[in-house]
């Protein structure tokens, strides 16, 4: 399988994003969790979304201002900066930090997208990150998305860069409209 360098914070968008972007829904606002320079605000930006980045380094979010709103914040010691916000996708790359993924998880809409993909158990044989704080354990992120409905999922190792990642794509059910079966929501209609 073949897919983009797994650089944080530039370069090209991964793969795995660039594959499932179509999930989106054309108006969705979108957060880049840990977003580094914005290589993934400049991907959904360049298609017309609305686009937030988080992350803790001014410089990062200097560059990643070029394409959308940024936000500086320090999510594993500090507060969550979105709370009570939810936005059309979520997306988070080569980010671990499980004391905020269930924040990470309620900020997707219903109706909404989750993309995310980050190192998994194993990867400590092939380079870093090499600590378990900063490996997805197996099925870890399913767990997670328990309440979305998974798309597609992977758990596996890629060769080039060598590294196990784990990747999922998964959509929030999309709120109950009044007077409609709960069926119809179900099949799209």
């Amino acid at each position: 399988m073949k897919d983009a360098a797994p650089s944080h914070g530039s370069g090209a968008p991964s793969e795995w994003i660039v594959r499932w972007s179509h999930l989106l829904a054309g108006d969705a606002t979108v957060l880049d969790v840990a977003c580094g320079s914005g290589r993934h605000m400049q991907w959904f930006a360049g298609r017309g979304h609305s686009v937030t980045g988080v992350d803790r380094s001014p410089e990062a979010i200097e560059a990643a201002g070029a394409f959308g709103r940024t936000v500086t914040a320090d999510i594993e010691s500090g507060p969550w900066p979105f709370t009570g916000q939810t936005f059309g996708a979520v997306v988070v790359t080569n980010y671990l930090w499980r004391a905020r993924m269930t924040d990470i998880v309620a900020a997707v809409a219903p109706g909404g997208v989750l993309l995310y993909e980050t190192f998994a158990a194993g990867n400590e044989t092939v380079g870093k990150p090499s600590r378990a704080d900063f490996l997805l354990r197996p099925g870890e992120l399913l767990a997670a998305c328990r309440d979305l409905r998974v798309v597609a999922y992977e758990d596996g190792f890629l060769a080039e860069p060598a590294r196990f990642v784990q990747r999922i794509a998964a959509i929030r059910p999309p709120a109950p409209v009044a007077g409609q079966p709960l069926r119809a929501l179900l099949k799209g209609n």
